[in-house]
């Protein structure tokens, strides 16, 4: 199932995450600003990837129990948002464990949040050791496309108004550190954005502040073979980079790497540390017994890098977001599918969706 990414968001709680008006000036003569098109063909794929997004219907998990002589503070069900919330919620995570608390930290799951909560851990001036099954490069989060901007990760009819409360300080607190990150050394970037849409107005919502300067283009103003688009600025993660410069952040600081899987919550009381932040993710669902959690699995197809592409877009088709390791084309959102092996048709319908897409340029540059 092909999603159009903003459409979906928008749908759910007027998620219009981080855009700004576009600068670019139309050369005279031409009916459309001008954009290269991507090279699409099978010929050009480089790698096929499919990840496990955990997803759950009532939001992520940020919230203190207690395991015997234990406090364990959950931080995982971020479904497409992980990446987006990963500063956020691991803010919230670390405001509600350390109050008070003094001496070492454990955090279990080396993904995205598992980094960032050791990382806000250190910063606390605390010694933490990170224990997962896996590093990067082997995580879920290695596989994440990278775009800062809420996506698949709550159903509107199952989440609290204290939970939205926690959504929007999460976002407010990632919007602001992934800004003060951007450059080469993380993999950040800003990038000009177009996303399909059916929209003839724009309507302000809880998250206006992170869309500055969002407007509707008509046809005349774009090359897409679409009505109208929503143009937008968009902070993009490489996130390969990003994960490698977050470990070295970690270890440079001090901290501890310890490879060992957790199959009962009986296991972590094993641990030395007195507070545990749980970031297991997906795997938190047999950890913890969170039956409401499940995989979403999402399909990547890679290309070439085409440094010229310096633009984003999503529609129906699907998105595409272009990196200094490759050209990103999605997606899919599969429920409850546990397999991490690509499947050969789901990747062929995402490049011919594309193929088709961008052949229909009306102009290029």
């Amino acid at each position: 199932m092909l999603l159009d990414r903003r459409t979906f968001a928008v749908s759910s709680a007027a998620l219009l995450g981080g855009c700004a008006t576009l600068g670019t000036r139309r050369p005279a003569g031409a009916n459309c600003t001008p954009l290269p098109p991507v090279l699409v063909d099978e010929d050009r794929v480089i790698r096929t990837v499919a990840g496990l997004r955990p997803y759950r219907r009532s939001g992520f998990v940020v919230r203190a129990e207690q395991l015997g002589t234990k406090r364990v503070v959950h931080n995982y069900g971020h479904g497409g948002a992980g990446i987006t919330l990963s500063w956020g919620t691991s803010k919230l995570a670390t405001d509600l464990g350390l109050t008070g608390h003094s001496g070492p930290v454990a955090v279990v799951g080396g993904g995205i949040m598992g980094l960032t909560t050791a990382r806000l851990v250190q910063e606390a001036g605390l010694p933490v050791t990170v224990y997962a099954k896996d590093f990067p490069p082997h995580t879920t989060s290695n596989v994440a496309g990278g775009q800062i901007a809420p996506f698949g990760h709550f159903s509107e009819d199952a989440v609290t108004p204290e939970w939205r409360r926690q959504f929007l300080a999460a976002m407010d607190y990632s919007w602001r550190r992934f800004q003060i990150m951007v450059g080469d050394d993380y993999g950040i970037r800003w990038l000009p954005t177009y996303e399909e849409t059916s929209r003839t107005v724009i309507e302000a919502g809880p998250l206006s502040a992170y869309s500055p300067n969002l407007r509707l283009l008509g046809r005349a103003e774009h090359p897409f073979p679409l009505e109208r688009v929503l143009a937008c600025d968009t902070m993009y993660v490489e996130t390969g980079r990003y994960l490698r410069k977050m470990l070295l952040d970690l270890q440079t600081a001090g901290g501890k790497l310890q490879r060992r899987e957790f199959l009962a919550p009986q296991a972590l009381a094993e641990l030395p540390e007195t507070l545990i932040f749980n970031c297991t993710g997906i795997g938190a669902r047999a950890l913890f017994g969170d039956s409401e959690l499940i995989p979403v699995r999402g399909q990547l197809a890679v290309l070439l890098p085409q440094p010229e592409i310096r633009y984003a877009a999503s529609g129906e088709w699907g998105y595409m977001f272009p990196r200094s390791d490759g050209i990103l084309l999605g997606g899919t959102f599969e429920r409850d599918v546990w397999d991490t092996t690509p499947d050969p048709a789901a990747i062929a319908r995402i490049i011919e969706r594309h193929k088709h897409f961008f052949s229909g340029f009306r102009c290029a540059a």
